[in-house]
């Protein structure tokens, strides 16, 4: 009988406890699957399951019954620890909040909806061990850092008082604020940004690159470079794949496109300035092929209310860079569509903690928008509105705002444009063509019928810069007195310079941040709440 009894009390003590190594935990819980959180749905009832995850919240009930709430990326379930003499369910209740832990038991129905819990399912748990314990007292809480602006004000204007966690605060704690619902859909948003831009893009022929990061010179001028020493030799952080990606064009590949990280040094401590960032990058061969162009204008001309003004691009540098502007529309309309047609749970995540009106695609006709733009107003169009930048100056000036028209816009002209466009088109989303030459980098194609303007282009959503494209320059000539009068040492980019003296075609393309994209798809307002770990002029870690 002592035996029997000495037994039992080493098999219970199997049951539960902090695992050893994950070969141990093997043996512990062998004859249970592994199943994803997210997987357990009504349908998996009586499945004899194993599932790891962070204890988000543990709560005891008396001294024989625990209720676990397990998370996994974002999703959750609860786990009822019950029977026995107990000690499976004390030990469940020491566990410390964000502990890693392996669960082992029978998937059940619970008599009533399951509050807490994304999964409204319950797992009886018959093995439990934790494979690494957090420490006790967390820096901050995975709830806290959850809670959205409002809940902190509500509570405040009713006299309870919630922990609120600042930006600051989140990012030097960044492992445990990434494990929020609203950052677990931030991230995966962000993954399926890239992979549309892929996807696309390979679907047109592109090939995919990978251009060096340490250069010998600038590759935008100015001074906003990273700079080092190279084996003696000065040198920098590339800006942006640009002098690489046109070389890539130059050597044959036609269309190109990069996903890789970008550096800028300026001091922008702004909402939307990083010091690295990831760059979404094109480049391709241009053809003097005036069908595209064609197409969009007709459907332009359809649409009453919309005007791209008089005068048509009559250049050859028009009719290239709006080649470069087809792809933008079909590549960013395929892009938002996608999102809002795959990932309304992670938008509807970001949304509880970061509230936004969604960008959605405009599916009426604008007489019948301009009744319901109160309601409807965050908006893109199937074919993406192009407006002049001499026009967006005089619609700016109509409005009472005076800037430059031969220099650039400023972030408060920029919104106020935006403003104006939403009103008077029915779109958040936008080209702006045809900038002043003084404003782009040195390598943009001036316009023949008047060099005081480029052959580019910067696109735009909730009235901020998201694209900036153009044609580039492939003469060799033009593009050293260019460079040298934007006080670039052109014997640093000779290589780059010499790659079109070997024969180069009209070429563009256009680069983009990814967390930019994201930023202002979800309305999030700052751009450290789309990069995973940011860099920026005041961040170093983690």
């Amino acid at each position: 009988m002592a035996m029997a009894s000495r037994r039992e009390h080493q098999e219970e003590g199997e049951d539960y406890g902090d695992a050893a190594t994950m070969g141990e935990l093997r043996r512990l819980q062998a004859g249970y699957a592994w199943a994803d959180v997210a997987s357990l749905e009504p349908g998996a009832a009586a499945a004899r399951v194993r599932v790891r995850g962070a204890a988000q919240a543990v709560r005891a009930v008396g001294r024989r019954v625990a209720f676990l709430v397990l998370r996994q990326g974002a999703a959750t379930v609860q786990c009822v620890v019950a029977g026995g003499d107990g000690g499976m369910a004390r030990f469940a209740a020491g566990l410390s909040r964000e502990s890693v832990v392996d669960v082992a038991g029978v998937v059940s129905l619970p008599r009533e909806p399951v509050r807490g819990a994304t999964q409204q399912v319950e797992i009886q748990v018959e093995k439990l061990h934790c494979v690494s314990r957090a420490v006790p007292n967390l820096p901050i809480g995975v709830d806290d850092a959850a809670r959205s602006e409002e809940d902190v004000a509500r509570a405040k204007a009713a006299g309870e008082q919630l922990v609120h966690v600042g930006q600051d605060k989140r990012l030097d704690y960044r492992v445990i604020d990434l494990r929020t619902a609203a950052n677990q859909a931030i991230f995966r948003v962000q993954c399926q940004v890239e992979n549309i831009f892929r996807q696309v893009l390979l679907s047109e022929g592109f090939v995919g690159i990978h251009t060096p990061k340490l250069i010998g010179g600038s590759s935008e001028g100015g001074a906003a470079v990273f700079k080092l020493d190279y084996n003696g030799q000065p040198a920098c952080l590339a800006q942006s794949p640009q002098l690489h990606k046109q070389m890539a064009v130059c050597g044959g590949f036609g269309r190109v496109f990069e996903v890789g990280p970008v550096f800028r040094a300026e001091d922008s401590n702004t909402h939307r300035h990083l010091c690295e960032f990831v760059g979404l990058d094109v480049e391709m061969a241009l053809k003097d092929d005036y069908s595209e162009a064609s197409k969009n204008l007709s459907f332009l001309r359809s649409e009453s209310t919309v005007c791209l003004g008089t005068k048509l691009f009559a250049s050859h540098g028009r009719d290239f860079v709006w080649q470069v502007c087809d792809l933008v529309d079909r590549l960013f309309v395929a892009m938002f569509d996608h999102l809002n047609k795959n990932c309304a749970m992670e938008l509807e995540a970001i949304q509880r903690q970061y509230p936004f009106k969604p960008l959605k695609a405009r599916l009426v006709r604008f007489r019948y928008w301009i009744a319901f733009r109160l309601t409807f107003s965050y908006m893109y169009l199937a074919t993406t509105l192009r407006l002049d930048y001499d026009q967006g100056i005089r619609m700016l000036h109509e409005a009472g705002v005076h800037v430059d028209p031969m220099g650039d816009l400023n972030t408060e002209a920029e919104k106020k444009l935006g403003d104006l466009v939403r009103d008077k088109y029915g779109t958040e989303f936008y080209m702006l063509c045809r900038y002043p030459s003084a404003v782009r980098p040195f390598y943009t194609m001036p316009c023949s019928e008047d060099p005081r303007y480029s052959c580019s282009f910067d696109v735009f959503v909730r009235g901020e810069e998201i694209i900036s494209g153009a044609q580039r320059v492939h003469v060799p000539e033009l593009l050293e007195a260019q460079a040298a009068a934007r006080g670039i040492d052109v014997a640093t980019i000779a290589s780059y310079i010499d790659a079109f003296r070997y024969g180069a075609p009209p070429h563009g393309g256009f680069g983009v941040g990814l967390e930019r994209v994201v930023m202002l798809f979800c309305g999030l307002g700052n751009i450290r709440k789309t990069s995973l770990f940011p860099r920026d002029p005041k961040r170093l870690a983690p």
